[in-house]
């Protein structure tokens, strides 16, 4: 486990970071709603060098940029949705996959069907700050 805690204008240390040690892998994200769950995704896709414009998936499940990247918010749908839409497939392709809103039932579930698995709980802190705590499964 790794705990980062940084202003919104230092997000690129933990990008950075990221792109280094994970390019394969589930990353769930989770936090309150405006924790910055899409930003840090933007800011991983700016660290990896595409020019894409990230925004959050909320309503048509998924985003890919580029052909390694892919976004998921299944906070509408929930996981039933997620799972009957033939999505954990999805989850095979290589690249990062972020997957925002994911709890607890999709981590075991990732981590018994064999799939890297990352998790980032985000939480706001004083001065516009927030701690990510970055847990491999």
């Amino acid at each position: 486990m790794k705990k980062y805690s940084l202003k919104l204008d230092e997000l690129d240390i933990i990008a950075k970071e990221f792109v280094k040690e994970f390019s394969n892998s589930v990353v769930i994200l989770r936090g309150d709603l405006a924790s910055g769950k899409t930003t840090f995704v933007k800011r991983v896709v700016k660290e990896l060098g595409y020019k894409e414009d990230v925004t959050s998936p909320t309503f048509s499940l998924q985003q890919c940029y580029g052909d390694k990247i892919f976004h998921y918010d299944i906070y509408n749908h929930g996981l039933e949705h997620f799972l009957s839409l033939g999505m954990l497939e999805e989850l095979e392709k290589d690249g990062l996959h972020f997957i925002e809103w994911g709890d607890e039932r999709l981590v075991d579930l990732l981590v018994n069907a064999g799939i890297d698995t990352v998790t980032i709980d985000i939480e706001k802190t004083e001065n516009n700050a927030r701690e990510y705590i970055v847990c491999t499964h």
